[in-house]
């Protein structure tokens, strides 16, 4: 899958309220209702993940999650990283 240049990155983050374009990866960090909040959201997020054979790099700490959205066999972001970001934002 190809890697999107910046300007196909900027253009569709208009799109994706609060996340960045982030060495090679799309970024976000979301705020929760407490640790089993964050939990929930996580376990939200593996499912989704899982469903698509595609998975984030995530930062769980206390009831904040960061979400890191890369295409590691492309090396970068991808449009594949672009639907789960947009995705992720339905779990919330």
């Amino acid at each position: 899958m190809p890697v999107l240049d910046d300007a196909a990155i900027a253009a569709a983050l208009r799109e994706l309220p609060g996340w960045r374009h982030q060495d090679g990866a799309l970024v976000k960090e979301f705020t929760l209702e407490g640790f089993m909040g964050a939990v929930t959201f996580v376990n939200r997020l593996a499912g989704a993940a899982e469903q698509a054979d595609h998975h984030p790099d995530l930062d769980i700490r206390w009831n904040r999650v960061t979400v890191r959205w890369s295409t590691h066999s492309s090396g970068g972001v991808t449009r594949r990283d672009l639907d789960m970001a947009s995705r992720t934002e339905g779990l919330t």
